[in-house]
């Protein structure tokens, strides 16, 4: 899909989030408090991305206010690269499928299950219930 397309497809919060790198305002989102049973996909590409069974509601300070996730729905859903911006060291997460900027990935929540915190911004993702 080429940038015209992203572009029609996507409201222009989440294109500039996902494919201009930014960031919803924390306790923003619609999936902050959303614990309901299904699947998270890419909002850009439809690629399953992640589970609600790995959804938690972390309390790590500075990571409060965005979905958060211990696991991936699969280990190719996404991939992690280094991002420096901001003035800080952070691992970015990106969709495999389509290189959409997700959110970041932390360890050592003590929040999270397994310490793994991918912080998710809400308008990157389009939830599918369970039936």
């Amino acid at each position: 899909m080429d940038e015209a397309a992203f572009k029609q497809k996507l409201t222009p919060e989440q294109y500039r989030v996902l494919r201009e790198k930014g960031t919803e305002a924390p306790g923003s989102g619609k999936y902050v408090d959303t614990f309901d049973d299904g699947m998270y996909h890419c909002a850009a590409c439809g690629q399953a991305l992640f589970s609600s069974d790995a959804k938690y509601e972390s309390t790590t300070p500075g990571l409060v206010g965005w979905p958060a996730f211990s696991d991936l729905a699969s280990n190719e859903a996404v991939h992690l690269q280094s991002d420096d911006a901001l003035g800080m060291q952070r691992t970015e997460v990106t969709c495999s499928q389509c290189g959409s900027h997700l959110g970041h990935f932390f360890e050592g929540d003590p929040a999270a299950p397994n310490g793994k915190h991918y912080c998710i911004n809400s308008c990157a993702l389009d939830f599918q219930a369970e039936k």
